[in-house]
């Protein structure tokens, strides 16, 4: 079954960038994701099965901030939930490309319901992005 024939609907997600370029590196040569149809303001690309597109909007929001587990969590902020062993070859490829963390890998709740590893980051136009993997996927709507 590919992505298109998935019952899961997909989503399709816009966020404001202030450069195409350093976008096109870090969505591409960084998160290693394909890009699709583009124009000079704007760049679609395949986040795993999602329509995500980086839009040309130079003018930036104030960042929030809310506290979760002992750390200060960007708001707004979107992400995927991987698999563990997705997360951790991400979080070596963040690593490597010299990504700096918002908040550094790490397992959030340990040991109650919802145990999951996280990580944030911004892109270069300050977007924050959590990706995230549950200890168990069965979890990831728990009340």
């Amino acid at each position: 079954m590919t992505v298109l024939d998935s019952p899961i609907p997909r989503f399709h997600l816009a966020v404001p960038v202030d450069d195409l370029a350093a976008a096109r590196r870090f969505y591409g040569d960084v998160l290693g994701l394909e890009q699709g149809r583009s124009a000079d303001t704007w760049v679609d690309w395949n986040l795993h099965g999602h329509q995500f597109v980086t839009h040309l909007a130079p003018e930036r929001a104030q960042r929030i901030h809310n506290p979760v587990d002992g750390h200060d969590v960007p708001v707004p902020h979107f992400g995927l939930i991987l698999t563990i062993p997705a997360f951790q070859e991400l979080a070596k490829r963040l690593r490597t490309a010299g990504v700096e963390f918002v908040i550094e890998p790490y397992v959030r709740f340990a040991g109650q319901k919802g145990e999951q590893h996280t990580m944030f980051l911004l892109d270069p136009a300050g977007n924050a992005l959590e990706f995230k993997a549950f200890a168990d996927d069965s979890q990831v709507f728990a009340a």
